[in-house]
Formats: C-alpha cells, sequence, structure tokens
C-alpha cells in the first residue's frame, strides 16, 4: 500500500509532467485530504514515540526499583543478631537505602499510573514494617519504665501499695525510648508520647532527633515537637493540635479525627481519617485513603532553630506540593475529589502559639 507521501509526491509529479494547455487543478478538496493524511501519520509516529519512551521510563523504574528492593532484603537478613553495634550499623544501613528508595519513588511519580505508585508504596511499607521488626529480633530491647508527668506528687501516694497494672497499660501512656508497640506493630527505637488527655506535651530536638516519633491514643492535646524527626506515626488522635519540626522521611497517619497538623515532610500518608487540617510542607505528593472532609493548607509553623531542622532533614525549603494529593479512593479523572478541598485563606490559621 502506498504511503501518504508517496501519494503527495505522485500527485505533484503528474502536475509538473502535463503541458500548460493541458493542466488540469486538482480540487482543493483532494490537496487538504492529502495533507489531512500527513498529519495524520506525523501524529501517530510521535504517539508512538512518547508512549515507547514512557514504557522505557516505567520499565526502568520498575527494574530499578526491584533491583534495590532485593538489596534491602538481603542486606536485612544478613543482619548479625549476636553484635548489637555491628547489627546497628546494618540497620542504620538500611534505613538510609529505605529512604533513598523512597525519594526515589517521588521523583518518579510524574510518569507512574496510580496503581504502579500504590504497589511501590505498599513494597516501601513492607520493607519499613520488615525493618522494626529486625530491629526489635537484633536488638536487646532497652528496659525502661514511663515516669508520670505529676513529678510532685504527696509522698503519700508515694507511699501507698502499688496497683496491679493491666497488661497492656505500658502500650499506652506517656514517655518515651524503648521499642514501643502499638496494636500490634513494633515500631522499634522511637520516642513520642502515648495515652494522654488535655494535655501540652513537648519535646526539643536533642530528644527527637532523626529518631522515629510516635503519637498515638492522644485526645484534646496540644503536641510541639522541635526538631527533625525520621519518621512521624500519628495514630488513634482525637481532637488534637500537632506542630512538628522536618520529618527527613515520611509522616504516617491513621484513625485520627477533628485534628489539626502542622509539619514538613517528604510524604504524607494518611488513613481513615475525618474532619483534619493539614498546614504541610511535602516534596512529593500527599497520599490519602479512606479519608472525608480533609483541609490543606500551606505550613506556615515557625520557630527557633528551624532552618536548622529543615538542613538535617534534607528537605527542599522551595519545593512544596502541600496542594497536590492523591485520593486513592477517588479515580475519576478530571473531577477533583470530594474527601479533601484547599482550606481557604481566609479561614487558615496564621499564629499557633
Amino acid at each position: 500500500m502506498e504511503s501518504p507521501v508517496g501519494t503527495h509526491n505522485a500527485i505533484c509529479q503528474g502536475v509538473l509532467d502535463m503541458d500548460n494547455n493541458d493542466t488540469v487543478k486538482i480540487p482543493d478538496r483532494l490537496l487538504r485530504r492529502d495533507q489531512d493524511r500527513l498529519e495524520e501519520a506525523e501524529r501517530r509516529k510521535e504517539a508512538k514515540e512518547k508512549h515507547s519512551v514512557s514504557e522505557e521510563k516505567i520499565d526502568y523504574f520498575s527494574n530499578a526499583f526491584n533491583t534495590e528492593k532485593t538489596a534491602i532484603e538481603e542486606l536485612l537478613s544478613s543482619c548479625p543478631k549476636g553484635d548489637r553495634d555491628q547489627a546497628s550499623g546494618v540497620l542504620e544501613e538500611v534505613t538510609i537505602k529505605i529512604q533513598q528508595l523512597q525519594k526515589f519513588v517521588n521523583d518518579s511519580i510524574v510518569f507512574l499510573t496510580q496503581y504502579e505508585l500504590r504497589q511501590a508504596q505498599a513494597a516501601i511499607q513492607d520493607l519499613q514494617s520488615a525493618l522494626a521488626e529486625k530491629r526489635t529480633e537484633v536488638v536487646p530491647k532497652k528496659k525502661f519504665a514511663f515516669r508520670s508527668r505529676n513529678a510532685g506528687a504527696k509522698k503519700s501516694e508515694a507511699t501507698s501499695a502499688p496497683q496491679p497494672e493491666s497488661p497492656q497499660s505500658d502500650e499506652h501512656k506517656v514517655g518515651s525510648g524503648g521499642n514501643v508497640a502499638v496494636d500490634g506493630v513494633i515500631c522499634g527505637e522511637q520516642c513520642g508520647f502515648t495515652s494522654a488527655d488535655s494535655q501540652i506535651l513537648t519535646k526539643k530536638a536533642e530528644e527527637i532527633q532523626q529518631r522515629d516519633v510516635l503519637l498515638s491514643h492522644l485526645t484534646n492535646c496540644k503536641v510541639r515537637l522541635l526538631g527533625s524527626p525520621s519518621t512521624l506515626h500519628i495514630k488513634h488522635v482525637r481532637d488534637s493540635e500537632i506542630l512538628c519540626g522536618p520529618v527527613s522521611s515520611s509522616v504516617f497517619v491513621d484513625q485520627c479525627s477533628g485534628c489539626t497538623f502542622v509539619f514538613p515532610c517528604q510524604q504524607l500518608r494518611t488513613h481513615n481519617t475525618t474532619d483534619t487540617q493539614v498546614y504541610l510542607h511535602v516534596t512529593s505528593r500527599a497520599i490519602i485513603e479512606d479519608c472525608t472532609r480533609l483541609g490543606f493548607a500551606p505550613f506556615n509553623w515557625s520557630y527557633p532553630g528551624i532552618d536548622a531542622d529543615f538542613e538535617v532533614s534534607g528537605l527542599d525549603k522551595d519545593r512544596n506540593n502541600w496542594n497536590q494529593v492523591d485520593d486513592f479512593n477517588w479515580l475519576a479523572v478530571g473531577t477533583p475529589s470530594p474527601n479533601w478541598s484547599v482550606i481557604a485563606e481566609p479561614e487558615r490559621k496564621g499564629t499557633w502559639d
């Protein structure tokens, strides 16, 4: 079958070869149709090239991601059990590699489909869980005791007979350090606050710098975290206000309602959360799932030393995708998700302290 280009050339040549007296004028409609064929062939060629480039990018991402994921899993499996210092070094290396893998995913979001993104994020969560389990397995637990915040309690209370605690009491007390379990999930060496009601809770930079921070089972509390955590986990929190310095990697929010969250991070994943406002600085894209009535606004908190904490975290202060939210429950192209919205400027809170 002759190509459109060949047909076009033949038509032109035929006109040139004819005697001037016998020249036949080709109808405009034929010329237009010939031109349309040329343009359509060019469009198909460009579309095919773009599709090929996209497939090549996705194939490269998939191969590179799986290779690095396998390397991390092998490194975890080789972690020694007897030598605490050596094991800690391996676990630190794994932590860095997981953060680098997360950054690779964030940088690839522009050409990944929702399905591919979801699979990659799930794989990273599995790696983080495996890291926490391995840390608990190979690094001996530190013995620690939670201290009551009421340090000035009456001596008569101190001399009273101790009351037996329920087996789950250690899981839900205000404190820090140690290997903490929340709802059966081992969260590794963490600091944070659990089981508090109507309290003002604060941690300074030296307490949380580059550690995993857990906030769990809080009600009507105000929390200030000054410093740069490695990750931040917020679970089962109601009617509370949480402000946090730059988080190096991810913030995970689950089972929260009626809250206000203020933090910078590399990635935000929010599950099963309602009626919550997020003042956000995020260098990738925020992800929500099974959430309703969420509001987003740009991060606007400041405190002495926050610039140094940004440097520690490695976050880009000039890159903020606070209003780029992916809702995994809303896949309708071209129609905004009804589960989140941008907080109108007049309704945004401007001061926090």
